[in-house]
């Protein structure tokens, strides 16, 4: 008799994913940062959650079949009172699944953002440092389709545009790593996951972050997303992640569409020319704007979409006024037909 379904799901999401790693290892051999002749290593960042503590077992389960070192990292936020002995416990779990190595990492969570932009800050900073201390080819995380969908809501109110509306991405990068973080569950329920874990008994911690209303996910996850589903009916999650892919495949196209256009709207000595942003479509004209202002100092996760249009209204609604004030202590102002972005 084979495996559960719950557990062949998620089992088979992370073999996917392995093989995948795999294939960018050949391709681009640089980014095999592990010891000379030694098995490349894949990271689960497990909260002891049913979401990671499934996806541990299932990267215990394949990884050695493919001739993948597994092993794990668990963060301490520091936010609750025994955090670390929870962080101890997992660390023991993992352990108990025979992942090796198997870290706990105690961060100190900041205030920039609010709290739960400043324990994602912390969070991804300490695996970034652990994976690449490490030597790690690629760190999995948990997410899964419920996460996803909650995350497009979370844009949508916040009217950041079509990336925003995006949600996370199955593969994305950390410093100098295209492809660091690796998103297996993202077409997978949180439901079977919690059946994976039960069926294999396999214990697991509830954060009572995530019911605490004080959170705006954990209210989205709790209060709006029951209200979306008892007025527009079953499935709301399944097509809020469609959503996601298809504005990525878009917000990727645009992006890419910027890239090559921004050469061309420069003059001789690097400067933006007025003229030139006018005459492109104004998808493509804003985000040649976002990458000026990233690159000149303020910080991505800052900008928002209000931020972008003042820039913009220096190029199609001139009259005449004066710099403005972006995140990062970066000033954009117009001179002489030209868009000037620098820090102050």
């Amino acid at each position: 008799m084979g495996p559960h379904p719950a557990v062949a799901a998620i089992r088979l999401a992370v073999r996917r994913v392995l093989h995948d790693v795999l294939t960018d290892l050949t391709d681009r051999p640089a980014d095999r940062r592990t010891p000379d002749g030694a098995a490349p290593l894949v990271l689960v960042a497990c909260s002891g959650g049913a979401d990671s503590m499934a996806l541990a077992s299932a990267l215990a389960f394949e990884a050695p079949k493919l001739g993948i070192r597994a092993g794990g990292i668990t963060v301490d936020h520091g936010l609750q009172a025994g955090s670390d002995l929870r962080a101890a416990e997992v660390v023991t779990r993992m352990t108990a699944l025979r992942l090796d190595p198997v870290e706990s990492v105690a961060v100190r969570v900041g205030r920039d953002g609010g709290p739960e932009a400043a324990a994602r800050d912390a969070r991804y900073s300490a695996l970034d440092e652990a994976a690449d201390r490490l030597g790690a080819a690629a760190v999995l995380l948990g997410h899964t389709r419920d996460d996803q969908a909650e995350t497009v809501l979370l844009g949508l109110a916040r009217g950041s545009g079509i990336r925003s509306l995006s949600g996370m991405a199955e593969v994305s990068g950390g410093p100098g790593r295209t492809k660091r973080y690796r998103r297996p569950f993202l077409q997978i329920d949180r439901q079977t996951a919690r059946k994976a874990c039960m069926v294999q008994s396999l214990p697991v911690w509830d954060d009572p972050h995530n019911i605490d209303p004080a959170y705006t996910r954990s209210r989205l996850r709790h209060e709006g997303l029951p209200a979306l589903e008892k007025a527009l009916g079953k499935g709301v999650v399944e097509a809020l992640a469609r959503t996601a892919q298809l504005s990525r495949d878009d917000a990727d196209a645009l992006d890419a569409w910027a890239a090559d256009a921004e050469t061309g709207v420069r003059d001789a000595d690097g400067r933006l020319e007025c003229a030139k942003l006018y005459a492109l479509p104004p998808a493509v004209r804003r985000r040649v704007l976002r990458r000026a202002v990233v690159a000149a100092g303020s910080p991505a996760g800052s900008l928002f979409a209000r931020h972008i249009e003042e820039v913009d209204r220096l190029i199609t609604g001139w009259r005449g006024q004066g710099a403005i004030n972006l995140p990062g202590r970066v000033e954009a102002q117009r001179q002489g037909g030209r868009l000037v972005i620098r820090q102050g």
